[in-house]
Order: structure tokens, then C-alpha cells, then sequence
């Protein structure tokens, strides 16, 4: 490992960016823009190869020139894995001129990725007639033969098979209940490879596997729907037949069944479908299937209009209404900002916002309401604020408050009792989703005074809205303000004189979120001095109260997550083991609304939210204008965090997290990831701690954090990972392949916009990485960590500067690395002298250290480092000279390296000083 130094002080200075000088203009050629292609492609820089022949050929009308061009980027698009594109550029340049061989076998190899042997093979055969003593295209021919041959001998063979599963299947007088299961097992596996999946399907599979889903026989049904999961996976054309064939009502139907694994293995088939059917969205898509015109979007509008209605659906299950409502998040909003079409969405709004409404505002136990879970209006909540954030101007959000509006008044309006309840459940669904959605429909006429009045309704089912309503409305500073006047007293009353916890519970949680509405702020407490603390001893009371159902105890936890501002609270709390653990164990629940609250308690405990520091100068100005000062509770000191951090390792808050980020769940939102990587970040700060954290489970779990979510959150999670790779061994951190997918997270921590402790700890991690394996410096050099390294190499702060240049003479093992310093025009190994003869000792150790491993692994540098610098004769005889034994063994081992390379460097080497240097050298004992 390396020695962790403490924090960096201050930032990186931004670096000036090259500038082309003013007036200066010029006329590039399409041989020019060629050449530059082929030395880009040499430097397997495919990506700009490409892009420098494209624009040849906007340049290029010569239709041998074209040609050519159509060839190189046919290569281009062979390295970047689109087969469908090499094929294309390939096609063009053979139309030009049938005898190019060069263009006939790069056709070949790019149909063979996609599946189309027999042409793969007739291409290939073509290469050998026109140059038939060609070694390599013999070898290709007759490995492409034998495979050709093998697939199919495991067709014939398939053949039998896939009819004798079905006879098994579907025979009704089948009583063996074993050998029906292991048939349907071979079917699932059978369908996960290629030809299998396209046996089944050519064999008139769906029409068979329609039959088993209508035996309504939950394990027939579940082996179809794996099957078909098979049959679809990534393969557009097969899903667009089987979605005609099983057609989108039924697929909707077998989500809506009441077996629980049935609607989840539905929900996972269709997940699959949409994916492969979007896939055909995204690109010009040729895939395994050739040309087939495909119109995606509407076979993706016509599942996704069935969804909408399986929603308000009365016969569909509760589970199978969850289900429906997960998948509408996985597929309809965009992946990243940075794609355009949001078409999608509006549609969906257009289409089925009433639909999503009305299962939000579903008041559990009135009669006529849909069956819904206790996850079902957290999943809406998270469904709406999706569609919210995916709409992309002003009019299309004031199109979505304008039928939220309607929808509540259409309730609030003329339907008594039971409507207002209706339009209140929607309001508390609307502020826990695109809150502000939910504030514009709280300022409607009426609607806070109903919410007042019915929290002292006598009935528990509408005490229940209204408190939930309450709670969720207090979170706006204005309103609280509005609540703390007309309704602190009211829940006070329902807190001390109701007779049910479940009412109790939240309207403690209410009291809870006023009384924090000061945050961290100390001196700005709303309640009298310790009222907070009996109102979180309650919670931990009730908490850990197992006889409390789980969906009343999760309030508990809310009520926590605003009182732990308090740093008494925080105190107590991680003194209380038995409701630590409680909170745990439902944080692994299936009670999973209660994600987040449970993450932001612990970003409460470890304090590992942002706190700014404040301007000395801008205090004094406060305190003389009389104006509120934030102040820190003696209990925030780092002393007493760093021992809440330990009490909550050894009450096992990593399983809980890593359990917490295993969840395939809608509550698991990117807020909330980004609240998990914040804990997990102030666990590891103790370089102790790390290795109890990566034992249960924290290293697996911060990967996927690291790469999805809010930038904050993704930041945090990969500093974690730093923290871990630098102090413990990545290979027993991270076992097996999973090691490689930490080299992205750390790469991210380079860039210019991050810290320069986070800049700092990605290069000392990477170091750590780079120098295990040759596997792994090729991964850091395809994630293009490379240019960003050598820029912190001119970092003017001395430990990032030393840490940049003690990871590129890691990265400096790879044959690529060691190219770089011969470019032309680069001062790469110039300044890698140069630093061997610098002050700092550790900055010189890092560069002799590259000197000696680049010498001895590629010696034509040996000639080129007399070139670069006229001081490089005084500054290897300067690490000879040195004190440190581990210079003057690096001096050493560049000069021999140089002394070997070439004559006319060694005569230089001995006409110097060098040799009674060496001599001398050579006869101390001391230094073996």
C-alpha cells in the first residue's frame, strides 16, 4: 500500500487551455485528414480514426479514394464493435471494386459477429480464390467451416429435444411431477443460447408456450414466461413477432394474477422486451436479425398503454399493480438528460397521468378502492416525479400542474366526505413525488383548512390522511410557518390524547419536522429544551416495539430522521444498540418506503452532509448587523462523530447499506443513493475501519453506487473506493473480475471540476491498481486516464504532483505507455528527467524509478534522453552522488540500461565523469 498523507489544502489551479492563434486559417486535404486517420488508428485511437475518414470523405470525390476510405472506417467500426455499420462501409468499398480483398474479409468478419455464416463464408471463400497462398484467410475459411458445422450438428440435435419438452409439458396425463419440472428447467436453459431460442421459436414455440400460460398452473406459467424471457432477450425482430403472437392484453393480464411469482416473472419479461424494443429505438438496428422494418414505438406505446389500464384495473392484484408501476419507471423517463426525445413521457402524461392519480390517491380500506401494498403509493410518488423531471420546458410542466389541478378539484369539488379524502391522499402522493406539483395543488381553495379540520376527525382511517397529509406539507418553509401557528397545538392534542399508535406515531413525526426546521442550526431549536429528546425517545421506543406492524413503525424511523439534527438525539440514539439494529433490520424489510429516512438518520449520525465553513470576515458583519448566526453543537465535534461512526460499524450499519443498495426498488432513488455513498464515504474515513467494511460487504456494494446516480453521489461513492484501494490489497478488496470495474469510478476522481483531495486519492488508488497487472493498466488506459495523469504531473501541489508521477511509472510497464515518451513533440521524458534531478527526494524517486523501468523495457529511450535535455549528464551523476541508497540504485540502473543501448551514448556515458563515479561506487560494501 501507499502512505495515506493527510488532507490537501486548497484547490487545483484551472489549467490554460491551448488556444489557436487569431487570423490563423487553413485548408486541410482529404489525403491529409486520410493520413492523420491511419496514425490515429495505429495509435488505436479508433473513435477519432473514424471521424477523421468521415470527414475525408465529405472532402473526397475520386471514387477510388472513396473507396478506400469506405474500407478504413469499415476497420474502424470492426474495432468499435458495430458490425452493422463495418458491414455497410465494407459493402460500399466491394462495389467500387469487387478484388478488394482487404474490404471482402473485414465483410466477412463483421457478418460472422452477426450471425450470418453462410455470407460470411461466401465472402471469405472469394478472399482465397483471388489470393489463394494467403495463410490468414485459409485459417479463417476453416475456422468459419467447423463452426458453420458445429452449429449445425446442435441444431439436428436440438430439433428432438425441444419437441419432446413440450410433449412432456403439455401432456395432461404427465403425472411425474420431477420429470415435468426438469423438462421445463431444459427449456429455460435452452433458450438462453442463441440457437436454442431460435429453435423454439422456429418449432412454433409461442404458440405452445401460449398453452402453458393459459393452464393458469403457476409453474407451467413460470417456465413460459423464463422461456419467452430467452427467446427475447436482446433480439428486436423475435419480440416484435412474440408481442403480435401472445399480444399485449394477455402479457397485461399475467402481470395482474394474484401467484406473487407469476406477476414478478411477468414484470421481468416484459422488462426484457421493452429493452430489446427500445433497442431497435436508439440505433439503425440490423442486429442478429438483418434488415427487418420494424415500427418499435408503437408495439412500446401499445404495451405501455396496457399498463396504464392493468393500473386502475380493479380485478389486477396489489402486487401486480407495484409490478406495473415499476416497470413504467424502469422504461418510460429518459436514462440521461443527454438524450433529446422526452416524446415518451408526454405521451404517457397525455395518456395516463388520471390513470397513475387515481392509484395515488387510493384511500386503503374505503370501499370501491383498488388493492394496493404498502410500497404501492411510495412507487406512484417516485413515478411522478420521474415523469416530472423528465419534461424539459415550462410549458410542458404547467401542461402537468394544470391536470394535477383538475384531477384534486375534480374530487374536492361535490363529492362530500369521502372525494376530500380522495383529493388529500393526492396531495400527500404529489408532495412526496414532484413536490412542486404538490405545493401548487396545496394552494387551492380549501384544501389546508380540509386537512386541518379532518385531523381531528373522529375516524382513524380519515385522521390518517389528514395527519400523513399534514406531515408531508410541513416540509416547505412557508407552510410550516402556516402550521406551526394553526396546527403544532392540534397534533400536540392528537399525541397526547389519541388511543391508537398508529395515529400517535405520525402525529409525533409532524412534531418532529417542525421542531428540526432549524437543521443543524443549535440556537435555532423550536421546542423548549428537551422536548426533542422525549419525542425521539418515544420513537426509539416504538421503534423497537416488533408487535407495531412495519408499515406504522417505518414513521418511527421519519421521525428520527429529522430529530437526529440534534446532536443529544444523535448521542442517544447510537447508545441505543436495540434500536439501531431495529432500524436495520427494516431497512433489509420488504417495507421499503422507509429507504430513505433510514439513510438520511445515518447521514445525520456520521455528519457526513456538506457544512460550509464561514467567512471569518462575514461573521463579524453579521454579529454587528444583529443578524442569526449558525451555530455548532459541541457534540458535532470530530471527537465525538469519529465515536458514533465505530458504535454504528459494530451495530452492523454495512449490511444494512449494502442490503439497502441490492434493492430493486423504486424507493431506492438517486437522493437516496447519494445519501448511502455519504455514509459509506465517513465509515471508511479511518483507514482502520476499511477493512470491516469491504468483510461485510461494502466494496460489492460501492460499485454500483459509483456509477449511477446524482454527480455528488457517484463522486462520493468512488472516493470511498479510493480510500479502500489505497490502504488495503484490491485484489482481496475486490475479488475476481470485480476489481476491473473499480477503474472507472477512480478515473472519475481526475477530472478537472473534482477536488484536489479527491484528484489526490483517485491517483494513489489508480497507482495501487496499475501496478498489479498489464490487464489492468490496459483498463486505465481505455478508460483515457492517461492525458489526465500527465496533467496532474504539472500540478503546482507537491503530493499531487508526486502522486501523478508515481502512477504513470506504474502505467509505464505497458508498451503503449512507453511509446508515448518517444511521440514526436512530446516533453513527456524531458520532464521525467527533470524530475530526477529535482529537490523533493520522493519526486525524484518516482521519476528515476520510470527512468529505470522505461530504459530497461524499451531502450530506444536510451538514445532519445540525450536529446530532450543538456543537464541530463548532471542529473544522473546527481543521483549517483545522492545519499539515499534507493537513488543511487536507480541512477545505477539507467545508466547500465543506457550503456547497453548504444555505442555513441556510452562514449558520451564514459568521456564524462560517469565512470569514476561507478567505480567508485562499486567498491562500497555497504551498499550491496
Amino acid at each position: 500500500g501507499v502512505p495515506v498523507p493527510g488532507a490537501i489544502p486548497g484547490q487545483p489551479p484551472v489549467r490554460a487551455q491551448g488556444r489557436v492563434p487569431a487570423g490563423a486559417h487553413w485548408q486541410v486535404t482529404a489525403e491529409q485528414l486520410r493520413a492523420r486517420g491511419n496514425a490515429l488508428f495505429q495509435a488505436g485511437d479508433h473513435g477519432a480514426a473514424l471521424a477523421a475518414y468521415t470527414e475525408a470523405l465529405s472532402l473526397s470525390d475520386a471514387a477510388s479514394e472513396r473507396a478506400v476510405l469506405h474500407r478504413n472506417r469499415a476497420a474502424c467500426y470492426l474495432k468499435l464493435e458495430d458490425y452493422t455499420k463495418a458491414e455497410a462501409d465494407a459493402t460500399k468499398a466491394i462495389e467500387a471494386d469487387g478484388r478488394d480483398v482487404k474490404a471482402l474479409f473485414r465483410r466477412s468478419q463483421a457478418l460472422q459477429q452477426l450471425g450470418r455464416l453462410d455470407q460470411a463464408v461466401s465472402d471469405l471463400q472469394r478472399c482465397v480464390s483471388l489470393e489463394p497462398r494467403n495463410k490468414a484467410f485459409q485459417e479463417a475459411l476453416r475456422a468459419l467451416g467447423s463452426s458453420m458445422h458445429e452449429k449445425m450438428k446442435a441444431m439436428s440435435c436440438t430439433d428432438s429435444k425441444v419437441e419432446q419438452m413440450f410433449q412432456i409439458l403439455l401432456d395432461l396425463d404427465e403425472k411425474d411431477a420431477d420429470k415435468k419440472q426438469k423438462a421445463a428447467q431444459n427449456l429455460i436453459v435452452l433458450a438462453r443460447e442463441e440457437a436454442g431460442a431460435e429453435k423454439i421459436f422456429q418449432s412454433d414455440g409461442v404458440r405452445l408456450l401460449m398453452q402453458l400460460l393459459d393452464t393458469a398452473k403457476a409453474d407451467l406459467m413460470l417456465a413460459a414466461l423464463r422461456t419467452l424471457v430467452g427467446l427475447c432477450s436482446g433480439h428486436r425482430s423475435r419480440t416484435a413477432a412474440i408481442l403480435a403472437e401472445l399480444g399485449a392484453p394477455r402479457l397485461a393480464a399475467v402481470l395482474g394474477v394474484e401467484h406473487e411469482q407469476v406477476s414478478l416473472a411477468a414484470c421481468n419479461l416484459l422488462h426484457v422486451m421493452f429493452d430489446s424494443l427500445k433497442e431497435g429505438l436508439q440505433k439503425d438496428f440490423r442486429g442478429k436479425e438483418d434488415a427487418v422494418v420494424l415500427d418499435s414505438s408503437r408495439d412500446l406505446k401499445l404495451l405501455i398503454k396496457h399498463l396504464l389500464e392493468l393500473l386502475v384495473l380493479e380485478g389486477a392484484s396489489a402486487h401486480g399493480r407495484d409490478n406495473a408501476l415499476n416497470l413504467l419507471i424502469k422504461v418510460v423517463p429518459r436514462k440521461s438528460p443527454k438524450e433529446t426525445n422526452n416524446s415518451l413521457s408526454l405521451w404517457v402524461i397525455d395518456q395516463g397521468l388520471k390513470k397513475i392519480l387515481e392509484v395515488g390517491s387510493t384511500v386503503c380500506g374505503s370501499s370501491g378502492s383498488l388493492p394496493v401494498t404498502e410500497n404501492t403509493r411510495m412507487s406512484t410518488s417516485v413515478l411522478l416525479s420521474k415523469l416530472y423531471e423528465d419534461l424539459k420546458c415550462d410549458a410542458e410542466r404547467e401542461n402537468f400542474h394544470r391536470m394535477c389541478e383538475d384531477y384534486v378539484r375534480s374530487w374536492f369539488e361535490g363529492h362530500e366526505l369521502p372525494g376530500k379524502l380522495r383529493a388529500i391522499q393526492t396531495v400527500s402522493c404529489l408532495l412526496q413525488g414532484p413536490s412542486d406539483a404538490g405545493n401548487r395543488v396545496l394552494e387551492l381553495e380549501g384544501i389546508m383548512e380540509s386537512v386541518l379540520s379532518l385531523c381531528a376527525s373522529v375516524s382513524e382511517a380519515h385522521q390518517l390522511v389528514a395527519v400523513e397529509a399534514l406531515i408531508h406539507a410541513a416540509d416547505k418553509a412557508k407552510r410550516a410557518s402556516f402550521i406551526m401557528a394553526n396546527g403544532v397545538n392540534l397534533l400536540k392534542e392528537i399525541y397526547k390524547h389519541s388511543e391508537r399508535d398508529s395515529i400517535r406515531i405520525r402525529a409525533l413525526v409532524g412534531l418532529c419536522k417542525l421542531g428540526s426546521a432549524g437543521g443543524t442550526d443549535f440556537s435555532m431549536k423550536q421546542f423548549a429544551e428537551g422536548s426533542t429528546m422525549k419525542l425521539a425517545k418515544q420513537c426509539r421506543k416504538w421503534l423497537c416495539n416488533e408487535a407495531i406492524d412495519a408499515g406504522t413503525r417505518r414513521w418511527a424511523v421519519e421521525g428520527l430522521a429529522y430529530l437526529t439534527f440534534d446532536a443529544d438525539v444523535k448521542e442517544e440514539f447510537v447508545e441505543d444498540k436495540a434500536a439501531m439494529q431495529a432500524m436495520f433490520h427494516l431497512a433489509k424489510s420488504e417495507e421499503r418506503s422507509v429507504l430513505y429516512a433510514v439513510a438520511s438518520t445515518l447521514v445525520n449520525c456520521t455528519n457526513s452532509y456538506d457544512h460550509e465553513e464561514p467567512d471569518p470576515q462575514m461573521l463579524e458583519l453579521a454579529k454587528y448587523a444583529k443578524q442569526h448566526i449558525p451555530e455548532q453543537h459541541p457534540k458535532d465535534k470530530p471527537e465525538f462523530v469519529k465515536r458514533r461512526v465505530r458504535k454504528l460499524l459494530v451495530a452492523g450499519v454495512v449490511s444494512a447499506l449494502a442490503c439497502m443498495v441490492k434493492s430493486e426498488n423504486p424507493a431506492l432513488t438517486n437522493s437516496c443513493r447519494e445519501l448511502i455513498s455519504r455514509v459509506f464515504l465517513a465509515l471508511v474515513e479511518e483507514a482502520e475501519d476499511r477493512g470491516g467494511v469491504v468483510a461485510q460487504g461494502g466494496g460489492k456494494a460501492l460499485i454500483p453506487l459509483s456509477l449511477e446516480g446524482t454527480e455528488v453521489g457517484q463522486t462520493k461513492a468512488a472516493q470511498a473506493l479510493a480510500k479502500i484501494t489505497i490502504t488495503s490489497n484490491p485484489e482481496m478488496a475486490f475479488p475476481g473480475e470485480r476489481i476491473y470495474e473499480v477503474v472507472r469510478p477512480l478515473v472519475s476522481l481526475l477530472h478537472l471540476q473534482r477536488t484536489g483531495l479527491e484528484n489526490f486519492e483517485g491517483l494513489m488508488a489508480l497507482t495501487n491498481l496499475a501496478g498489479i497487472s498489464e490487464r489492468l493498466r490496459q483498463k486505465i488506459l481505455k478508460e483515457r486516464a492517461v492525458p489526465m495523469i500527465e496533467g496532474y504531473m504539472f500540478e503546482e501541489h507537491e503530493l499531487i504532483r508526486l502522486a501523478a508521477t508515481e502512477c504513470m511509472c506504474n502505467m509505464a510497464m505497458s508498451k503503449e505507455v512507453q511509446e508515448m515518451f518517444l511521440a514526436e513533440g512530446s516533453d513527456r521524458l524531458k520532464l521525467m528527467v527533470l524530475y530526477s534531478g529535482e529537490e523533493d527526494e520522493k519526486l525524484r524517486r518516482a521519476a528515476s524509478g520510470t527512468l529505470a523501468m522505461l530504459t530497461a523495457l524499451h531502450p530506444p529511450i536510451c538514445k532519445r534522453i540525450p536529446q530532450v535535455t543538456v543537464h541530463w549528464l548532471e542529473i544522473l551523476q546527481a543521483l549517483l552522488l545522492s545519499p539515499s541508497a534507493e537513488l543511487q540504485h536507480r541512477g545505477a540502473v539507467v545508466v547500465m540500461n543506457m550503456m547497453a543501448a548504444a555505442r555513441e551514448v556510452a562514449e558520451q556515458l564514459i568521456a564524462s565523469e560517469m565512470l569514476e563515479i561507478l567505480s567508485v561506487l562499486a567498491k562500497d560494501k555497504d551498499k550491496p
